[in-house]
C-alpha cells in the first residue's frame, strides 16, 4: 500500500545529491511532489527544474540572481514564486506546505536552513554533513523540541541507520564502523602528494560527486567530518566509532555487537539508495539502483586508513576530542583549504597544514549557542585566510 503524499523542500537542487533526489521522486509521481527548489545562483539549471517539476518556490541564495530568476520563471510561464536570500532558505525549510526537507547545501551555508527545518518539526533527509559537525547539539535539540525526524542519507550513516536495532536504540552495540573508499590517491605515500592536481583529486574512483566533497573524500577528511557526525546522530563516543578502508564501496558501513554479530549494509555505490530509504522510510520503494551482483564483484578487501598519507582523519579525531567549538573551527579551516586547493593557491599536501595550525590556533569553548559558532566559523575563515596568505608567498 502506497504512503502518503509528500511534499518536498530540495534545499540544494543543483547538486548532485539534488540530482539523484529529482531521479527517485521522478520515479513515483504518486509518492512525492516537489514544493520548493533552491539553488545558490545556478539560475538556468534552476529554471530548466522548475519547468520540469512546477515547484511552488524557488530559491536563490545569491540575491543577485533574483532578477533572472524571476523574469525566467515569467518567460517560461511558471506560477512558481521567485525568492532570495539566506531567509528565505529558512522560509521554505520551514514552510509548513513542506513536510520533507532534503537537506543537501554544501557547507556550513546550509545550516541555518537545516536548523529552520527542524525547530519546524519537519522529516529532513540529512545530507548535509557540516550542519551536524558545526552545530550538532543545537541541531539534536531542535529536533526534539520541534519533533523533528532525523534520517541521514549520507550512505555511510544511512547505512548505520540501517543496522541499528529497530527500536532506535543501542542495546548491544560494540562499535560503528565507517568504511572508506581510500579515495583517488589510496596507497600513495605522504611523498608521492605534493604534486596531484585538483582534477585528480576530483576523480573519485566510485562515486559521482561535486568538487569539495570529492577533495574531501581524498583527503579522507570527509570521513572525519563523517565520525563526527556519527558521534551526534548514534549518540556513541569517540572509541567505538571506528573507519576502515573499503576500496569497492559496496559495503557502505557496519554495526559491531557484543555478541559477536556484525551487520553491514551492502549496495552499489549510488546515493538514490540511501535517498529512497530515507524518502519512504519506513518503507521500501524503487530506486532505480541495479541489484547488486555478488558474484562479478569476487572479492572485498578491508585495510586501515594511512594516517600519514592522509592526516586530515586524524585532525578530525583530534577536534572531535576536544569537543565545544573546535569541531566548527576544524570545518571553517577545512572548507577554506579545500577552496584554496581547487583555486590553485594552495597544494594539496598543504590542506592539512592548514587545518592543524587553525586548530592549534583556536582557543576553544562551547557550541552552546548558534551565534558563538557562527563566530568561531567566521574568525577561523579569516585566520585561515590569512595564513594560506602566508603558504602562497613560500
Amino acid at each position: 500500500m502506497a504512503g502518503p503524499l509528500r511534499t518536498l523542500a530540495l534545499l540544494g537542487a543543483t547538486g548532485s545529491i539534488g540530482g539523484s533526489t529529482l531521479d527517485v521522486v521522478a520515479r513515483h509521481p504518486g509518492r512525492f511532489r516537489i514544493g520548493a527548489l533552491t539553488a545558490n545562483g545556478r539560475v538556468e539549471e534552476l529554471l530548466a527544474l522548475c519547468e520540469s517539476f512546477r515547484p511552488d518556490a524557488a530559491v536563490v541564495a545569491d540575491e543577485t540572481a533574483w532578477p533572472a530568476l524571476r523574469e525566467g520563471l515569467a518567460a517560461r510561464g511558471l506560477a512558481t514564486r521567485a525568492l532570495a536570500g539566506a531567509a528565505a532558505l529558512e522560509e521554505v525549510a520551514a514552510d509548513p506546505a513542506n513536510d520533507t526537507v532534503v537537506a543537501a547545501i554544501v557547507g556550513a551555508a546550509g545550516m541555518a536552513s537545516t536548523l529552520a527545518a527542524a525547530r519546524a518539526g519537519k522529516r529532513i533527509l540529512l545530507a548535509n554533513k557540516e550542519s551536524v559537525v558545526l552545530a550538532g547539539d543545537l541541531l539534536l535539540q531542535a529536533a526534539r523540541e520541534g519533533g523533528a525526524t532525523l534520517l541521514p542519507v549520507d550512505s555511510e550513516h544511512n547505512a548505520i541507520f540501517q543496522c541499528l536495532p529497530a527500536d532506535g536504540g543501542r542495546q548491544g552495540v560494540r562499535r560503528l564502523l565507517l568504511t572508506a573508499s581510500g579515495g583517488p590517491f589510496r596507497g600513495r605515500r605522504r611523498e608521492d602528494l605534493a604534486a596531484v592536481t585538483p582534477a585528480q583529486a576530483c576523480a573519485h574512483p566510485n562515486w559521482s560527486m561535486g568538487p569539495k566533497i570529492s577533495v574531501d573524500s581524498a583527503t579522507l577528511m570527509n570521513k572525519g567530518l563523517e565520525v563526527i557526525e556519527a558521534r551526534h546522530l548514534f549518540g556513541l563516543p569517540p572509541e567505538r566509532i571506528e573507519v576502515v578502508v573499503h576500496p569497492q564501496s559496496v559495503i557502505h558501513s557496519l554495526v559491531d555487537y557484543i555478541d559477536g554479530s556484525v551487520l553491514a549494509q551492502l549496495g552499489n555505490p549510488d546515493m538514490r539508495t540511501a535517498l529512497a530509504h530515507g524518502l519512504a522510510w519506513p518503507e521500501r520503494i524503487d530506486s532505480g539502483v541495479a541489484p547488486l551482483d555478488l558474484p562479478a564483484l569476487a572479492r572485498f578487501d578491508f585495510e586501515k586508513p594511512d594516517l600519514d598519507a592522509f592526516p586530515c582523519l586524524g585532525l578530525a579525531y583530534r577536534a572531535m576530542a576536544a569537543g565545544g567549538s573546535a569541531p566548527a573551527a576544524l570545518n571553517a579551516a577545512n572548507e577554506v583549504a579545500v577552496s584554496g586547493f581547487l583555486q590553485g593557491r594552495l597544494g594539496f599536501l598543504d590542506i592539512p597544514v592548514l587545518i592543524q595550525a587553525c586548530l592549534d590556533a583556536h582557543a576553544g569553548g562551547p557550541a552552546d549557542s548558534l551565534g558563538h559558532l557562527l563566530e568561531v566559523d567566521a574568525d577561523t575563515r579569516r585566520r585561515a585566510g590569512q595564513l594560506m596568505a602566508g603558504m602562497e608567498r613560500r
